[in-house]
């Protein structure tokens, strides 16, 4: 597999978002993240310009229950954060830097690839790396949190395209959203469909889907796509998910492909971690995708 050429600069933006999900806790995800030596790490893989922009401000639910939308929890507040996070990933990429957002629930991922597509002139190719769909809409969704609803609002704001989006990991699924998966053509690799075809194809299989152009693709990784065996702390576990090896793999073809122009991670919680070992995978899974190699 080829060497991926370590990005000059990684731009960090942290995204304490926890008003898309029902569980409390994941607003701590980029501290975590942070603590685990994301800076010492990137570091000593040659990152020579690591620029940290710190924590957007996010509002907390308590002081805000007035401004909910039916069927989507604290919509408004939550695009609000992702128009300031869209404004600093297209000016981090104008820049000439690798966009890494750590998250925060997984709605965040509406301003990144907003800023991504900003920044790029065009839709990125997705790959969204997840236990769940991420693909309810309003009238689909079972709870109402906006956490499983980034991919179709991305999709609605035409910040990606179905034809360019595979999502990677999925082992539950709601019925709205399997229907909403067909109907637009996305392409969706299951966990049976892992256990049948093996990581390698998968990935081989998704690449063809998003494209080949070198940095082109964006990768969102929710930690909930990993077993809860290996990443306990996260906000939406399931069993039944990525091993450790196979959740590497994926960051390694990925980063052989040299396709990879941004990156974020979500859904840490560390009230449920274990001695912060969620948030240290995380940390690993970002030095695999940015071209560090076993050999």
């Amino acid at each position: 597999m080829p060497k991926r050429r370590v990005p000059e600069r990684v731009d960090v933006i942290g995204v304490p978002m926890d008003l898309g999900a029902d569980r409390r806790g994941v607003d701590m995800g980029p501290s975590a993240i942070r603590y685990a030596r994301l800076r010492e790490s990137l570091t000593a893989l040659g990152v020579t310009h690591y620029v940290d922009h710190g924590n957007i401000p996010v509002p907390i639910a308590e002081s805000h229950a007035a401004l909910e939308v039916k069927n989507a929890k604290f919509l408004p507040i939550i695009l609000g954060v992702c128009t300031e996070l869209s404004r600093l990933v297209e000016e981090a990429m104008r820049k000439g830097g690798f966009p890494l957002v750590l998250g925060g629930d997984h709605s965040i991922a509406i301003g990144t690839l907003a800023g991504v597509k900003n920044a790029r002139g065009r839709a990125p190719g997705l790959l969204w790396f997840d236990a769940h769909g991420d693909i309810n809409t309003p009238l689909t969704s079972p709870t109402g949190n906006v956490h499983g609803m980034p991919v179709s609002i991305a999709l609605e704001e035409r910040s990606i395209v179905p034809e360019r989006t595979a999502l990677i990991g999925l082992r539950d699924v709601d019925a709205g959203e399997r229907k909403r998966i067909a109907e637009l053509s996305v392409r969706a690799f299951s966990m049976s469909d892992i256990d049948r075809l093996g990581m390698e194809r998968v990935i081989e299989e998704a690449l063809q889907v998003v494209g080949s152009e070198p940095g082109s693709v964006h990768v969102s990784f929710d930690m909930d796509g990993i077993d809860p065996s290996e990443a306990p702390g996260v906000g939406t576990p399931v069993r039944g998910g990525l091993t450790y090896r196979e959740a590497h793999l994926a960051m390694e073809s990925i980063a052989g492909a040299g396709v990879l122009g941004s990156l974020e991670i979500t859904e840490i919680n560390p009230i449920f971690d274990e001695r912060n070992r969620t948030a240290e995978l995380a940390v690993e899974l970002i030095l695999s995708a940015l071209g560090k190699t076993i050999l």
